[in-house]
């Protein structure tokens, strides 16, 4: 005769501490067995756990039988459990996954922090740093953006520092005679002991790849090297198909998906009739709202895969993290 949800709550009370000193156990509680991804009727002992690891990884201790006492049991992955954060509020130091922006936009997400010639930089996209391509290098980049009420005298958190502009289809490309003008005018500025240059923007090589811009803190004790509710990044990874993701982002929090497509081409709409094309773009399911912007996208292991820059009703889009970190030139702190 199948155990009651009484009986299991009398096992549960017995073995609860047993169980939660097993390795990646986070909680455990009374639910239905989930079998090849479809609930069933049957009761059982869930263990929710910070990733789920083949038995093979796992030694005889930190297995959990499959029955106890008769009662089955189920292990669910629940990730990493944090208590819930208001992502929109100011942080000294501030981690990734919080509300950021340049000063005439309303607010995006701080992503992660980067390194660039031993120096520590904010990771996030031109459209939440550099106010899409529109922004001067060492404008002031604000913490909690301005929709969250953020302030250049009370919140000021770092300054821009070079982004990757993003091509719009319609408009001008870059050529010698810009290039020439550029270098000109820099140099007559030189010789007036002029301050004014124009940007040190990142060339795109023809093509959108990335949304992406870099941020100097003023001070590099203002920021954390974690991502809110999920933690330090381990390293890179290539994201493939199917891959479970998971991002901290200033709207919707801590969410998680799958990477659905890859290779994608994309065309996103920035506004006021503003189309670009991005190529070689990551796509995953509805993780995502506007303000999130900006988001690292970590796998299971908190590998960085990618950089979160826009999304509709039922998708996320993805910048590919190896594009951002070889056009931007950076790497892991």
């Amino acid at each position: 005769m199948a155990a009651n949800v009484q009986q299991i709550r009398g096992l549960l009370a017995d073995v609860r501490k047993q169980l939660m000193k097993k390795t990646n156990v986070v909680a455990t509680g009374i639910g239905y067995k989930i079998t090849q991804g479809k609930k069933t009727g049957q009761l059982c002992i869930v263990c929710s756990v910070q990733e789920k690891r083949a038995k093979t990884r796992l030694t005889k201790k930190e297995l959990i039988p499959a029955h106890i006492q008769g009662v089955a049991t189920d292990v669910y992955p629940t990730g990493l459990i944090y208590a819930q954060a208001d992502h929109k509020a100011r942080f000294r130091p501030a981690p990734g996954g919080v509300s950021i922006g340049h000063t005439y936009i309303t607010a995006g997400t701080l992503g992660c922090l980067v390194k660039k010639n031993g120096t520590v930089y904010i990771l996030s996209n031109n459209h939440v740093l550099a106010n899409t391509n529109e922004a001067e290098i060492n404008d002031i980049i604000l913490q909690p953006g301005l929709f969250d009420g953020g302030s250049s005298d009370k919140n000021h958190l770092a300054r821009l520092s070079e982004y990757v502009p993003i091509l719009f289809e319609g408009a001008k490309s870059s050529c010698f005679l810009g290039r020439g003008a550029a270098a000109l005018l820099n140099a007559l500025a030189f010789i007036t002991c002029s301050k004014t240059r124009l940007l040190p923007i990142r060339k795109a090589a023809g093509e959108n790849l990335v949304d992406a811009a870099l941020a100097k803190p003023v001070k590099e004790s203002d920021v954390k090297n974690e991502i809110l509710e999920i933690g330090a990044v381990s390293g890179l990874a290539e994201a493939k198909l199917g891959m479970a993701i998971k991002k901290s982002g200033r709207t919707t929090g801590y969410t998680t998906g799958v990477i659905q497509q890859i290779d994608a081409t994309v065309k996103v709409n920035y506004g006021e009739n503003k189309n670009a094309v991005f190529s070689d773009q990551l796509v995953a399911g509805n993780m995502s709202q506007g303000g999130d912007s900006g988001s690292a996208v970590l796998n299971n292991k908190n590998n960085l895969v990618g950089l979160l820059f826009a999304g509709s009703n039922n998708s996320t889009i993805i910048n590919r993290i190896q594009n951002v970190f070889k056009l931007l030139e950076i790497s892991l702190p």
